[in-house]
């Protein structure tokens, strides 16, 4: 078996991977193809830890749009769906027979642990699995930046952002047939185009740290494990040659 190119990854995974496509909620056929996905990666030997959003139960810009809710409320309702998603991995992961520790920057002590970014390594050294919830615990940050955060603070040798498709592609698959996927792009140009593969602050924190970015399809069995090993298929972001 290939040896894997990484010994320690952060898993960015939005909210909406883990609900049935066009749909909100938690959907346990896609949570599970989530935990598999982990799991392949964990038993390669490799550290992992991984940070859900949470727009599939509650978007705080969102609803503070049709509601008396104000956007700093609606932001923290996220942070808290979040948590939400965290726990709902965690056992999943669990049933699967990964042992895991859900950590928010949020306290919500009765039902995982604050986040401490000494413990969170050493959970991971453990063979643990990391769970990052609550965002980074403010308003108007988005979990993209969250995810690079964490990354920045727990030292990951990458972070894979996990979307729709396999990488990021010259204009949209879905409604140009004659989209092509990039192989490879530097910080600066997925910033200056504006290509919105993340938050610019987010790219802007990966490429301070120098920490790589691979946009990959986590729904395609064995693919997360493949990247991880060098031969999976996405787009690579970094500081380039």
């Amino acid at each position: 078996m290939t040896q894997p190119q990484y010994s320690r990854v952060l898993l960015k995974v939005s909210g909406e991977g883990l609900c049935a496509p066009g749909k909100t909620g938690i959907d346990g056929v896609e949570l599970r193809k989530v935990a598999n996905e982990i799991k392949l990666v964990v038993d390669l030997g490799v550290q992992v830890c991984v940070v859900v959003g949470g727009g599939n139960i509650v978007r705080g810009a969102v609803i503070a749009k049709d509601t008396a809710i104000e956007e700093t409320t609606g932001h923290y309702m996220g942070m808290l769906a979040t948590v939400i998603n965290a726990l709902a991995v965690q056992d999943t992961l669990e049933s699967l027979g990964v042992p895991t520790r859900v950590q928010s920057a949020l306290p919500v002590q009765n039902v995982c642990e604050n986040f401490i970014r000494r413990r969170a390594i050493r959970h991971m050294e453990k063979g643990r699995v990391v769970i990052f919830a609550g965002g980074t615990g403010n308003p108007f940050v988005t979990t993209d930046t969250g995810a690079a955060l964490r990354a920045a603070e727990v030292r990951a040798d990458v972070l894979l952002k996990a979307t729709k498709v396999d990488g990021v592609y010259t204009a949209d698959p879905k409604t140009d047939p004659t989209a092509t996927r990039i192989e490879r792009l530097t910080y600066n140009e997925v910033i200056d185009k504006r290509l919105g593969v993340m938050d610019v602050s987010a790219i802007d924190l990966c490429q301070r740290s120098g920490i790589p970015i691979i946009v990959l399809d986590l729904k395609r069995a064995g693919n997360m494990r493949a990247v991880v090993q060098g031969e999976g298929q996405g787009t690579l972001i970094d500081a380039g040659k």
